[in-house]
């Protein structure tokens, strides 16, 4: 009988000593959790922080500088160079009398030289013959809007093969591109006309018209020469550039109106003067962010 107590003795503080444990464990657990929770905070706010830190960056300055050591003809020079950061650089094409700056794109391959850009609408697009001929807008920030200037286009084009690509971006964060080969801007005498060769990419061939044969009259920009409000060169009876609320390579009038008003979107108005892509979005949706850029075709990257 003694042995039997014993034994129950030893048994109640065996469990007893089990509860203790399970209770510590069950507490350490609930530290843990808690523990976990303040790091998921931390962890999130720091996000959080770099993510503020990465919106900013749309409003640093980046042009950079590389002396006069020498001549670059366009950002295709510069990257191969060694030069593989995107920002500002001046540029001086072969047959021009002077040198400006130029946004460089080195993603996608690298040097990218982007001659228009449209990001939040804080730049009116809305000018004059003399203001597309000398560029206009924002040539200092990251996500500036700009139009590098029609004779400046010029002389990059007349230099060498261009391929153009444009990146287009809706308000959905869905994005597309079109390129097109042999891209050429003539200069003033020809009221810097347009050519440009065969189209690859997923938004569709909104500048030549390709995505339907029978709209080609109206629709295809290729061939056609510059307009804005106060040099009327489309084949419209009116005026597309005042219609439509910017300087363009206007048809009878467009199915693509990049330099558009900036709306947010879909959009109601008078005329479709939104910035449109036709074979993308249609004539009433206006889009968020568009680059148009520009590259030789002879470019080779040098691998280092």
């Amino acid at each position: 009988m003694v042995r039997n107590k014993s034994c129950l003795f030893l048994v109640y503080k065996a469990l007893d000593a089990c509860l203790q444990e399970q209770l510590r464990l069950k507490a350490q657990v609930r530290l843990l959790e808690q523990q976990t929770k303040l790091q998921q905070i931390k962890i999130e706010n720091l996000l959080r922080e770099k993510e503020l830190q990465f919106m900013d960056r749309g409003d640093e300055m980046i042009v950079i500088n590389l002396g006069d050591i020498r001549s670059y003809a366009d950002c295709g020079d510069i990257y191969n160079d060694g030069h593989k950061q995107s920002g500002f650089y001046r540029i001086k094409p072969l047959q021009s009398n002077t040198s400006f700056y130029a946004f460089c794109d080195m993603s996608d391959g690298g040097g990218w030289t982007v001659f228009q850009r449209r990001s939040d609408g804080s730049q009116s697009f809305y000018r004059n013959w003399t203001e597309y001929k000398q560029g206009f807008g924002d040539f200092a920030t990251a996500r500036g809007e700009f139009w590098l200037g029609n004779d400046n286009l010029h002389y990059l084009t007349l230099q060498d093969d261009y391929t153009l690509r444009i990146d287009l971006q809706d308000f959905e964060e869905q994005k597309r591109t079109a390129e097109y080969k042999s891209f050429r801007v003539a200069g003033e005498e020809s009221c810097y006309q347009i050519s440009c060769g065969a189209y690859s990419g997923t938004a569709g061939d909104s500048l030549t018209g390709g995505f339907n044969p029978e709209v080609q009259w109206w629709a295809n920009h290729n061939g056609m020469k510059f307009s804005t409000w106060d040099r009327d060169n489309d084949n419209y009876e009116e005026n597309c550039a005042e219609e439509d609320k910017g300087g363009w390579w206007y048809n009878r009038c467009h199915s693509a109106n990049l330099n558009g008003f900036y709306y947010k979107g879909p959009y109601t108005s008078k005329t479709d003067d939104g910035i449109v892509w036709y074979t993308w979005h249609g004539w009433w949706y206006s889009l968020k962010y568009v680059a148009m850029k520009l590259r030789s075709a002879n470019f080779e990257p040098n691998v280092v």
